[in-house]
């Protein structure tokens, strides 16, 4: 990232935090919970994976098209349940935006020999379309704002079985919590930063 090495290394490990939590909220909840949280465990690892500083790990040029395929399995598991709207739209367009992470930072759009790494300092990243990078970064802007909105001491908090104000529950745009909504809606605030920091680079 543009923030050299301590500004990767800082997004790399607040996305692996969020993905391991992520990944312990697989083990409760419902089917639908335990997908979601899967999905995002998926997202918070790659995140950290790409945010890895490039002067300790350059990853080789295959390794982008690996995060292409895997993401886009992803974008298009994520595509029907999006059609119901909720927090799988938001799975949607995460997993998209890591497939356009992946391209735009690969060797053969960059131009460098060592992949445009999103930890790799002012080099990195100069393949991505201008006009879809703003728009990603303003629905994570709005997404991050939105989020951070829930966890304010004066936010309200649904109860159980209900949705809080606009139909959407603590989680963030109509996503679904477990039992600790204000963790999971941190956490998820975690990546939509890290996201935003990402983009940022392109």
């Amino acid at each position: 990232m543009h923030g050299g090495a301590s500004t990767g290394w800082l997004l790399m490990v607040l996305c692996a935090v969020s993905g391991a939590y992520c990944l312990l909220r697989t083990r409760t909840g419902t089917p639908r919970e335990r997908r979601t949280a899967r999905s995002e465990a998926l997202m918070g690892f790659g995140m950290a994976a790409m945010a890895v500083p490039a002067a300790v790990l350059s990853p080789p040029g295959w390794a982008w098209a690996v995060y292409a395929v895997l993401f886009g399995a992803a974008a298009l598991r994520a595509l029907r349940p999006a059609l119901r709207g909720g927090h799988h739209l938001h799975h949607l367009v995460g997993s998209l935006a890591m497939v356009y992470m992946a391209v735009a930072m690969a060797p053969a759009m960059t131009g460098n020999s060592g992949g445009g790494h999103a930890g790799h300092g002012a080099t990195a990243g100069a393949g991505g379309i201008p006009v879809l990078t703003g728009v990603l970064l303003v629905y994570y802007a709005f997404y991050v704002l939105g989020s951070a909105g829930r966890l304010l001491p004066g936010a309200a908090v649904a109860p159980a079985g209900s949705a809080g104000a606009g139909g959407r529950r603590p989680g963030g745009f109509g996503g679904r919590t477990d039992g600790r909504p204000e963790l999971t809606t941190a956490c998820r605030l975690t990546m939509g930063i890290g996201m935003f920091a990402m983009l940022l680079t392109l």
